[in-house]
């Protein structure tokens, strides 16, 4: 079958080789969305409306902090934190309105608004958001070609797995997308290729550690080199620079 637009990231992602198609997907989303938000971007209204209303989690900002726009990032920030602070205010005044009309036992219940709110900011973030949208068009798009492209269930037959979230996570949606045989054939297909990668990366794995040993000093290190940030992509969903 031709790729189509929506097709390639997912069959480009697959085409590399990597301990998760679906990490290298995320991460190229996130890339992506961080680029777009320093960008001319957060000079657009309809995005530093979203912006403001939203903020980013803790790791997104420290990512944002990380680029070298600190001017975009100090304006966003700045007209996030006046959002934050008049919602915290008007909260605050209208339970001092409120309470002069409850028992003791209510206002302490309206104490609780402004808990509330600061917990969904700490969980709030555009970029989440974005990236989310996008992965899940991904995951249609993904059994989509599962159902239409037998070139594609080649090259996943010929991956090195998934991490373990994502492998969960397809494990968990295809029941929605697929049914009867092809449901079958699918779980029949990716559960023998995730235990044979994960029991390819633990030899990995023990080779890595083996060769901290004197006795294996001189030894080749095989595929082992890296095993230990393959691990963590494996175990943890984290791709890590060499």
């Amino acid at each position: 079958m031709k790729d189509k637009i929506y097709t390639i990231p997912v069959v480009d992602a697959f085409k590399e080789d990597c301990e998760c198609p679906f990490c290298l997907m995320k991460k190229s989303l996130e890339d992506a969305s961080i680029e777009f938000v320093l960008g001319p971007s957060y000079m657009e209204v309809d995005v530093r409306e979203q912006t403001n209303k939203l903020g980013f989690c803790k790791e997104h900002v420290n990512k944002l902090y990380s680029n070298k726009n600190r001017l975009g990032l100090a304006l966003m920030l700045h007209s996030h934190l006046n959002e934050v602070k008049s919602q915290v205010e008007n909260i605050i005044s209208t339970d001092e309105i409120k309470s002069k009309k409850k028992l003791f036992s209510n206002k302490q219940a309206d104490d609780k608004k402004i808990y509330t709110y600061i917990t969904e900011k700490k969980s709030s973030c555009y970029i989440c958001d974005k990236i989310n949208m996008t992965f899940e068009r991904y995951i249609d798009t993904f059994f989509y070609l599962i159902k239409k492209d037998k070139s594609f269930v080649d090259l996943v037959q010929s991956c090195s797995g998934f991490c373990l979230e994502h492998f969960a996570l397809i494990y968990n949606e295809a029941p929605k997308k697929l049914n009867g045989s092809s449901l079958e054939s699918f779980y029949n297909m990716i559960t023998p290729i995730q235990i044979n990668n994960i029991n390819r990366i633990l030899e990995e794995l023990d080779w890595f550690i083996k060769k901290s040993d004197y006795r294996f000093a001189n030894e080749p290190w095989n595929n082992s080199k890296d095993a230990l940030q393959r691990t963590i992509q494996k175990v943890n969903g984290i791709i890590i620079n060499n």
